[in-house]
């Protein structure tokens, strides 16, 4: 006996837009999680980067500051308060546009050996000096149209330099010096927003001005530092918040370096202590 045509199970239309209905609403609701999270997941990157690289930074010139001052026993060159200063620190000028970092000098004794050479003469002893500054960056803004426009920040820059004590008494180019351990300016960080060093004596107290003998500021104090406070500040490479609106960032001891930006740009700043150590070998 044949079944009747009414009595057989189907989907109706109805059924089925229901269906993909609810279908597309799990799918909605499955990429709004998937956005959320690796939006969360890359604001988190973003940030790791950014103190990473920060510490990478602070690392490199916590050793160099720890050499400043630093001279070999037996080492006899001729050395001026000028050229010599363990630790110099020059204030930003304030001239610039953007407002340029604070810029510091490190200056140590150090020693060559040439195997080649009598024993008695295999030993050279000499002096370097560690610059760190920062340039305005040289990155193009592509929020900007024309693509002529760079970003507002800086980029960090270090050399070394030997001092020529047989020639000229002066510091040598790195460029034609001969040296494969001296070099010109080289970036080592870029999207930074500010550098600051402080000098403080024994007491903790910031030696303002901080000494420098060009300027003839506390030169009776070039030995006298402790430490040096070092704060930078970076900013992220891409947006990091979703809503534009103005931020400050505080700066180190002095409230007129404060950053004040309206943007979605994360700022972050790392601050420590670099100590002095052998500024006491003088």
């Amino acid at each position: 006996m044949k079944k009747k045509f009414s009595s057989i199970a189907g989907v109706t239309l109805i059924e089925i837009l229901i269906g993909l209905i609810i279908s597309v609403i799990m799918m909605g609701a499955m990429y709004t999680s998937y956005s959320v999270v690796n939006s969360t997941y890359s604001q988190i990157t973003d940030k790791a980067k950014i103190s990473q690289s920060g510490r990478d930074i602070i690392g490199m010139l916590m050793r160099d500051v720890r050499m400043g001052g630093y001279k070999y026993f037996n080492d006899n060159i001729k050395t001026d308060s000028v050229n010599h200063a363990p630790l110099v620190i020059t204030k930003r000028s304030g001239a610039a546009t953007p407002i340029d970092c604070d810029k510091l000098e490190i200056v140590y004794g150090s020693v060559d050996y040439d195997k080649n050479k009598a024993v008695d003469k295999r030993y050279t002893y000499t002096k370097y000096k560690i610059t760190y500054q920062c340039k305005p960056s040289t990155i193009i803004d592509k929020a900007v149209a024309g693509g002529n426009t760079k970003i507002q920040a800086f980029a960090i820059y270090k050399s070394k330099q030997k001092w020529d004590a047989s020639g000229t008494g002066s510091w040598a180019d790195p460029t034609t010096d001969g040296n494969d351990k001296t070099y010109p300016d080289q970036k080592i960080i870029d999207y930074v927003q500010d550098l600051v060093f402080l000098a403080t004596d024994e007491n903790g107290r910031i030696i303002s001005p901080p000494p420098n003998p060009s300027k003839n500021h506390n030169v009776d104090k070039l030995y006298s530092i402790k430490t040096i406070d070092i704060a930078l500040t970076m900013r992220s490479k891409n947006n990091f918040f979703k809503s534009s609106k103005s931020r400050t960032t505080h700066a180190l001891s002095d409230t007129g370096r404060n950053i004040t930006k309206t943007d979605k740009y994360l700022r972050d700043t790392i601050t420590v202590s670099a100590h002095a150590r052998n500024l006491g070998l003088q």
